[in-house]
């Protein structure tokens, strides 16, 4: 793994001073070769950049649709932690998901996969049965 130096940093936060501050979507041809080059499984289908967030669509099955989160700004050790339940809810709206419901899973213990600061939105093709509503059903 790279250190990531304070020029580095720095340098990271002039470049994302040229991102707008709302997601932008970003054509394939424009991703770094670290995506194009994923496996095909683990290749996302779209991705959006601003500002704060980088924002990338995976879709291996339409039962398995997921957005994946993460800031854009590096700590030194990591990528930026934190992201809210606002933002979220307004990356997926920028995206285009603004009408699909989505849900963050929390596994087992023996199952967590913790391998970058990113949040994780499984995109449903329905409201689940246990989702609240603003009148108040359930």
């Amino acid at each position: 793994m790279e250190l990531v130096t304070r020029d580095m940093r720095r340098q990271l936060r002039r470049d994302n001073m040229k991102w707008p501050i709302e997601l932008r979507e970003i054509p394939q041809d424009d991703w770094p070769d670290s995506l194009r080059s994923a496996p095909l499984r683990e290749h996302p289908k779209r991705v959006w950049r601003s500002r704060r967030f980088l924002v990338m669509l995976f879709q291996p099955t339409i039962e398995r649709t997921r957005l994946s989160v993460c800031h854009t700004e590096h700590d030194g050790d990591r990528w930026r932690d934190g992201i809210g339940w606002n933002d979220l809810q307004r990356l997926k709206r920028e995206a285009g998901y603004g009408d699909v419901w989505a849900v963050e899973i929390y596994p087992d213990d023996r199952e967590v996969v913790d391998v970058a600061d990113m949040r994780h939105l499984w995109l449903l093709p329905e409201a689940p049965p246990f989702a609240w509503r603003r009148n108040g059903d359930r």
